[in-house]
């Protein structure tokens, strides 16, 4: 595993580093969206989030895979990864639950990584300057100028899966939709386990198709990109809203209710991207350690009458929660893999604003 390989970035700054995962072809280079990502564990999580798509990630913790690859912590099937930068990664993981080695992993995924580098000052340039585009090349010489034209272009068409699928329980006291923005597994299991009866429908399902299924409540999950490239999307939400349905956003879904109820976006420099993102909850004045992944916020100023905002980012004062006359939305997961479930009380509030079960 000592390849060489470099990371060219928008500006000009290039590092220079070795692979492991998947190969990088000579004549192909790897182009993403550079940002970073702050957990000291949750690499698998991360390696198959959908709401990384399109984007090359880089891990601040720099010993990563100590624990190997174990199945059940990842949250999907494959990887939306462009590619996945690390200071050093374990070849020789140890722990009982253990399947396989990180190298092999992102190998198979087919994501390319790069390892031996400085990711502390490469974070620190993201961080000063702003998310940016960068490219994966065996070329040192690798013309920076062709980086400015590289766009996500809709990812939530990459990731959303196009099948509606059910996730039954038995007496369920309640029906959820979902629209499925690329929802990770977490949501499903949540309101099953509250009694809920959940149908997870594609992003471009219509409002009118939701509304003849006659649920109680409908949660816009989590999902990549920029809110504002959904806009038939979030014109079906507005519909939702008008017909005083109870809604539930998370992440993606916060921003895209907040554009239905009139408000507005921005991109944030660099984002909130892991596991230990700091929320203050505004009623009680306590802090939640929560698990975030986006590149977007709520403008809080631009909020209609009568919506209140009940979580703030510590780090940076950005809106992360709303609460509205018939509706709810959070920046961040409100339960999450590693019993991240201190805010799940999120999903019960929600089930009861829902009408017409048995709550």
């Amino acid at each position: 595993m000592s390849n060489k390989i470099y990371l060219v970035l928008e500006n000009g700054d290039v590092f220079e580093g070795k692979s492991f995962g998947a190969p990088i072809s000579k004549d192909q280079p790897v182009i993403g969206e550079l940002v970073f990502t702050t957990g000291a564990t949750g690499y698998l999580e991360t390696i198959t989030d959908p709401n990384f798509c399109g984007q090359t990630v880089i891990q601040t913790f720099p010993l990563i895979g100590n624990y190997g690859v174990i199945d059940a912590e990842t949250i999907g099937e494959k990887s939306y990864l462009k590619a996945y930068i690390v200071r050093e990664w374990c070849e020789e993981p140890s722990n009982f639950r253990c399947e396989g080695d990180l190298s092999t992993f992102l190998l198979n995924l087919g994501v390319p990584g790069l390892y031996d580098i400085d990711t502390r000052a490469l974070t620190k340039i993201v961080r000063d300057n702003g998310v940016m585009n960068a490219a994966l090349t065996t070329d040192p010489n690798f013309d920076a100028k062709l980086l400015k034209d590289y766009k996500i272009t809709a990812p939530v068409a990459v990731v959303s899966k196009g099948e509606t699928v059910e996730y039954t329980v038995e007496n369920a006291a309640n029906k959820v939709v979902i629209l499925n923005m690329g929802v990770t597994r977490h949501a499903e299991e949540y309101l099953n386990a509250l009694g809920c009866d959940v149908i997870c429908v594609p992003a471009d399902t219509k409002a009118e198709e939701i509304l003849a299924m006659n649920s109680n409540g409908v949660v816009i999950s989590d999902g990549p990109g920029d809110p504002k490239d959904n806009g038939a999307v979030v014109e079906e939400i507005k519909k939702l809203v008008a017909a005083n349905v109870p809604v539930l956003g998370i992440s993606l879904g916060h921003q895209l209710l907040a554009l239905a109820n009139g408000a507005d976006t921005y991109k944030l420099k660099y984002g909130h991207r892991g596991g230990n993102q700091p929320s203050k909850y505004l009623e009680t004045g306590r802090i939640y350690v929560t698990s975030q992944n986006h590149g977007y916020a709520v403008c809080d100023k631009t909020l209609p009458e009568g919506a209140e905002v009940i979580f703030t980012n510590i780090n940076d004062g950005s809106c992360e929660g709303i609460r509205y006359k018939n509706g709810l939305s959070v920046q961040f997961i409100p339960s999450a893999t590693g019993g991240m479930n201190a805010t799940a009380f999120i999903y019960d509030e929600f089930v009861k604003m829902l009408k017409g079960g048995k709550n």
